[in-house]
């Protein structure tokens, strides 16, 4: 593949597009396909930007969906979780056996998290959450609202619960790690990341999308 303004050569773009899928380092994969660090940091900067702007096309959810909030950043004494000092709020959509939809906030009050659940889950949807309050209204939103008491032992309904969403998280958090620490700036692109990676299948298929998304640029 040889992308339009690049000067990479077509065999360095498809090393670099398999290398990205692998999870590599932009600097260690311009290391391995002997190109200059600073044209793989840019050219994985571009890769994020596209694949941001094609997450942003995914269709609504509907059916049974799970939500959430987390927060991304290094490791700090003190508070953790809602209302952390450092981190990087965000927000989730899952629908169950399905895919997730991310996105970063500019925190977790109703106000905020109410229009992005409308804008993205269809009414009439089951919608489980925690017991924020953010969440209380979503029964008078058109949403059949299940809240799931962590504090509780929820054995009642097996599917009583947001392992859903929790797992993506999980998953999003171990794949930043390797990159040491991340500029809020960017932080949005890998997490946009994050998300094509766990809506697109195995590594295999992974490539094929990228190519197919760095194609139309």
């Amino acid at each position: 593949m040889k992308l339009k303004r690049s000067k990479l050569t077509h065999k360095q773009t498809d090393e670099l597009l398999k290398l990205f899928v692998a999870g590599s380092t932009a600097r260690g994969a311009g290391d391995v396909v002997d190109v200059n660090r600073n044209t793989a940091i840019n050219f994985f900067r571009r890769i994020r930007e596209r694949i941001a702007v094609h997450q942003e096309q995914e269709l609504s959810f509907y059916g049974e969906v799970e939500v959430d909030e987390s927060y991304f950043g290094g490791r700090r004494k003190g508070k953790r979780g809602r209302g952390a000092a450092g981190k990087i709020p965000v927000f989730g959509i899952l629908k169950r056996n399905g895919k997730v939809f991310t996105c970063t906030i500019k925190n977790a009050k109703k106000e905020t998290l109410i229009p992005i659940i409308k804008k993205k889950v269809l009414p009439d949807s089951i919608v489980y959450s925690d017991t924020f309050r953010s969440y209380d209204s979503l029964n008078v939103e058109g949403y059949h609202h299940v809240r799931i008491n962590h504090s509780k032992q929820f054995a009642k309904h097996k599917f009583n619960h947001i392992n859903g969403i929790e797992n993506f998280w999980n998953q999003a958090k171990r794949h930043l790690r390797r990159f040491n620490g991340i500029p809020k700036e960017t932080f949005y692109l890998y997490l946009k990341e994050c998300e094509w990676r766990f809506n697109g299948g195995n590594n295999r298929d992974l490539l094929i999308s990228l190519r197919k998304i760095m194609s139309e640029c």
